[in-house]
């Protein structure tokens, strides 16, 4: 089936939601980790299950160079090749239009890159982008953009949104996937007429859901803010809507309180390698000298599995140590931050009170003595 959303109520534009797919119904806003390569990194899908994972992404881009769409397919799809069978987000591959290629690579057909891998010479179409995906098999699959850079030029801005509704229609067209939900992008860079018209006409398309792309590449907070803004307001109310690339504690706020129901990023798990964990009251990094006989938790307030039985003074010397363990405990620790907290905002929404559960959260995160 394609999925369908479901809404409950809402408490301003914040929407308290249920997404069905073919692989469970979850309550939504929700927040989503990233599997760039068919995994989430250091975590098994029982651990992706205990933090109370829904959707998990993988990246088409990488999983068509390794180990290649077919071999997944051969597997019996994204779920049963990686063990996971909650539901499952597939990217475009239209991020490494931002990360990989330039300007001049991008042309009307498609795009070129160069394989980080090995450097051989790579072509990614629409048709190719959609193609990749439906053997996947993903639940949802997402249309093949450019997310352009900021800042751009308004004539490039133009060009590029133009362009990505054309290359949401051809992969349209090339979809062919009974089972898979097919999500459009609403591109515009910052310009609140490229969004408006990219949001109607995307709409007018008829997909599955909305993600509203190009977001968090660099621009400043209001910037961003002002995007989904512009975007937002054009976009159906019986269709999910998701924030991609986003991940910041304060910026889901600020996304749910626009009316998003979706977020993605590899926020937590990159943080985590770094020896950095959320809290409630604000991010800390575990490497440093005062956590060496600090023998509480990372958050008292956690119900992780890290948290509910290793010390910030273990995890420091692992980390410190360089082994494996330190990072993966801080990984668990981090996505279950994150989906905690979009269980939290939830209940805020049905209670009628996010705007004050926003302002209690964001003035301990971002105001707490550390």
């Amino acid at each position: 089936m394609k999925v369908k959303y479901e809404l409950i109520c809402n408490d301003g534009r914040a929407r308290l939601g249920k997404l069905h797919t073919n692989h469970g119904t979850f309550d939504t806003p929700m927040f989503m980790p990233v599997g760039t390569l068919a995994t989430v990194k250091t975590l098994t899908p029982e651990e992706l299950k205990e933090v109370g994972s829904a959707i998990v992404l993988s990246n088409t881009y990488h999983l068509w160079l390794r180990p290649g769409e077919d071999v997944v397919a051969k597997a019996g799809g994204l779920h049963k090749f990686m063990n996971y069978d909650g539901p499952m987000l597939t990217d475009s591959g239209g991020f490494q239009v931002f990360s990989l290629a330039k300007p001049k690579d991008i042309t009307e057909e498609g795009v070129y890159f160069k394989s980080h891998i090995d450097g051989r010479k790579l072509f990614l179409t629409p048709e190719k982008s959609i193609e990749i995906q439906n053997k996947l098999d993903s639940d949802i699959a997402m249309s093949f953009d450019e997310c352009i850079a900021y800042p751009a030029d308004y004539d490039y801005a133009k060009n590029s949104t133009e362009r990505t509704l054309r290359w949401a229609k051809r992969g349209k067209d090339a979809f062919n996937n009974e089972n898979q939900s097919l999500f459009g992008i609403v591109q515009g860079g910052e310009y609140a007429d490229l969004r408006k018209w990219s949001a109607e006409e995307t709409v007018k398309l008829g997909f599955d859901g909305y993600a509203i792309g190009g977001t968090s590449v660099g621009e400043g907070k209001d910037v961003m803010y002002q995007m989904i803004d512009d975007a937002i307001k054009y976009l159906p109310t019986d269709k999910p809507r998701y924030l991609m690339g986003v991940g910041e504690p304060s910026d889901i706020f600020e996304g749910i309180e626009r009316g998003i129901d979706m977020f993605d990023c590899v926020l937590p798990t990159r943080l985590a390698r770094h020896g950095n964990a959320f809290t409630y009251n604000g991010k800390i990094n575990l490497k440093n000298l005062k956590f060496k006989e600090d023998f509480t938790p990372i958050d008292s307030e956690c119900d992780c599995y890290a948290c509910k039985n290793y010390s910030k003074a273990y995890i420091r010397h692992l980390l410190t140590a360089k082994e494996t363990l330190g990072g993966r405990l801080l990984s668990i620790h981090n996505i279950r931050f994150l989906i905690r907290l979009t269980e939290e905002i939830r209940k805020s929404i049905e209670n009628g009170n996010f705007l004050e559960y926003k302002k209690e959260f964001l003035d301990r995160y971002e105001n707490s003595d550390k």
